[in-house]
């Protein structure tokens, strides 16, 4: 009987902070949300984050306060993040900077990905496109990559920086096909795609958000999308896959996550307002408009897919020994 009494008073304590996290899941939200963006205001990351954030608030009837927290590769936001109230009221817009490549690309982190954040739900993609300069004579990807191909070295390829998704998704291309091309990275894909588009650097990978205009005015020419798919928005460009290169699909990811200690209960509670503000029509089409891909997936499928990107990319990573320090 003692032992009973014993077990049933340890029980309680947890059975308090059950009861308490349900509570909050109840009401949530009961207070306004800080949705932390690791990148100055404009880019692909802040646009999703106050598209959705706009209905969330809206639906919710809580305000939503988009706080810009650029630096240290997403580091500064996501160690911020990591060390906030565990309630729900604190996210980070995190991407495959954030979650996937940082752990590899530097020794030490201010934050880990694994230990100190929990996934909510994948917000959107934003598939890589191969770009080249219209005035270079490539008319598409095969001939771009047998060009290259002929003469190791003599390409270059821009990027929006060092250790971002549009640099490694060409180096995965680079690796796919046997290539060997000149990093010049950037601050940006937007002085990426003006060098581009000057004809000082003969191509890059971009996705759409940031490319669109370059694209759309010939400035840039799209030639190839590191997607399963063609985009609706250039059906005429063809995949890797289509070319011969199945394993050359790259996206710059982008999710919402929480502090890790954050109850299971608050984050499917956080995870049901923003997948169902990504979900409204009207949300939708201002971001495929823009460039993304919508998706609002559960907790335990943006973390599988988290792991499974996580195995692919360090690999890819470590192999090419690429480094941040």
């Amino acid at each position: 009987m003692k032992k009973f009494l014993a077990g049933c008073l340890l029980a309680l304590p947890a059975l308090a902070v059950t009861s308490t996290a349900f509570a909050q899941a109840a009401t949530y939200p009961a207070k306004p949300i800080r949705w932390l963006v690791p990148y100055a205001a404009g880019g692909g990351s802040d646009f999703l984050a106050r598209t959705i954030g706009q209905t969330l608030s809206t639906q919710a009837g809580q305000p939503v306060l988009v706080d810009n927290k650029p630096g240290g590769n997403t580091a500064i936001a996501a160690a911020e993040t990591a060390r906030s109230a565990a309630d729900g009221y604190t996210v980070l817009s995190a991407d495959n900077g954030t979650m996937v490549f940082n752990p590899s690309l530097y020794k030490s982190l201010s934050y880990s990905p694994t230990k100190d954040l929990a996934p909510v739900t994948l917000m959107g993609r934003f598939p890589m496109i191969l770009v080249v300069n219209p005035a270079s004579g490539i008319a598409d990807a095969k001939t771009f990559i047998a060009q290259a191909k002929a003469k190791p070295g003599s390409f270059s390829y821009a990027s929006a920086g060092a250790g971002s998704p549009h640099h490694l998704a060409m180096e995965l291309l680079k690796t796919e096909a046997g290539l060997f091309m000149v990093h010049v990275p950037y601050r940006g894909a937007a002085p990426a795609l003006t060098d581009v588009a000057g004809g000082q650097v003969q191509a890059m990978m971009v996705d759409l958000a940031a490319g669109a205009g370059f694209i759309k005015g010939g400035k840039v020419k799209a030639i190839a999308v590191a997607n399963a798919t063609r985009l609706p928005q250039l059906p005429d460009v063809p995949t890797f896959a289509e070319l011969g290169h199945k394993g050359v699909e790259a996206a710059a990811l982008v999710g919402m996550v929480v502090p890790a200690a954050t109850p299971p209960e608050v984050v499917n509670a956080l995870n049901k307002r923003v997948v169902a503000a990504i979900n409204e029509p009207t949300v939708r089409k201002r971001l495929e408009d823009f460039g993304v891909e919508p998706v609002g997936n559960t907790p335990a499928q943006f973390g599988e897919l988290l792991r499974s990107e996580t195995v692919r990319w360090q690999k890819l990573i470590r192999d090419l020994k690429i480094t941040l320090d």
